[in-house]
């Protein structure tokens, strides 16, 4: 993503150019501040990373934490090649406004507001501007996030190449049509959630076995990022990999018989459906 451009904005103005290292991140809070230090932790110089955050004492800390920069958001986006928008969904639509005569055409603008959906910011923004939507989760700060990320109109290989490089920097990256993106929230942006509620019954269920609750939080804690690794190492289909483990009438297999018998893998099937059907009442789509 480089270059400057010398086309008039609709307004007349003259647009300054970008510089394609200076990356402006619009909200200073957990996923904003999450991906501020994966890219000073990349490698990426804090001189050229700019934040706009609302309450001053939140972008103090930052300014003292990173080294970085803090001002309104007109002036953060100013020669921008990557502005991020990580604010409240409600709070999107009067931000893209303040920005819009700022963010140079060159630029590309990545959205990381749940639900808004990519034709919110072409719709305001100048002509030429890419627009990335993308749907993060809170692994992402521990640096191992999913990202779902959807390319608009505009948006061609180069910049979506460089968003997805920027992304890999807290955690993997799909690829996907927005209008999947209702999918990708039911699945990996609530995902964690269905993890922590899997644990927190593990965890319960050691201690009505006879555990005391910080070796049951321990063993539980372990399984799951070891099960994990062991999916993520594997070519094999999940389903392969219980089986193994499920040795014909033993110990995990009276678990997996008494969770179907329960309805688990259904239950779990149905929140997952009612996760992407409130997704797309949210978004409107």
């Amino acid at each position: 993503m480089s270059g400057t451009t010398t086309d008039a904005r609709p307004d007349g103005t003259q647009p300054k150019g970008t510089d394609p290292d200076r990356i402006a991140i619009l909200g200073g809070g957990v996923m904003g501040e999450t991906l501020l230090s994966a890219f000073v932790a990349s490698g990426r110089r804090p001189g050229d990373l700019v934040v706009s955050e609302k309450l001053e004492e939140r972008a103090a800390d930052l300014r003292a934490r990173y080294g970085v920069q803090t001002t309104d958001p007109a002036t953060a986006v100013q020669c921008a090649a990557v502005v991020l928008v990580v604010v409240k969904p409600q709070d999107v639509a009067a931000i893209v406004q303040e920005i819009a005569p700022h963010v140079d055409p060159a630029a590309t603008v990545l959205s990381l507001a749940a639900g808004v959906r990519i034709a919110a910011y072409e719709d305001a923004l100048a002509d030429g501007v890419a627009v990335v939507r993308a749907m993060p989760n809170t692994p992402a700060v521990v640096g191992e996030g999913m990202f779902g990320v959807s390319p608009g109109s505009a948006c061609d290989e180069g910049r979506l190449a460089e968003v997805v490089g920027l992304l890999e920097t807290g955690g993997r990256v799909a690829v996907v049509p927005e209008e999947q993106q209702d999918a990708v929230t039911a699945v990996s942006g609530s995902g964690p959630a269905y993890v922590f509620y899997l644990a927190e019954a593990m965890i319960d269920a050691g201690v009505d076995a006879g555990l005391d609750r910080d070796t049951a939080r321990t063993l539980t804690e372990q399984t799951l990022r070891g099960a994990a690794a062991l999916l993520a190492d594997s070519d094999d289909e999940p389903a392969e990999l219980r089986r193994r483990v499920t040795s014909p009438n033993g110990t995990t297999h009276a678990a997996i018989t008494t969770f179907d018998e329960h309805g688990v893998d259904e239950g779990l099937r149905a929140g997952v459906r009612a996760a992407a059907r409130r997704s797309a009442e949210l978004s409107g789509s």
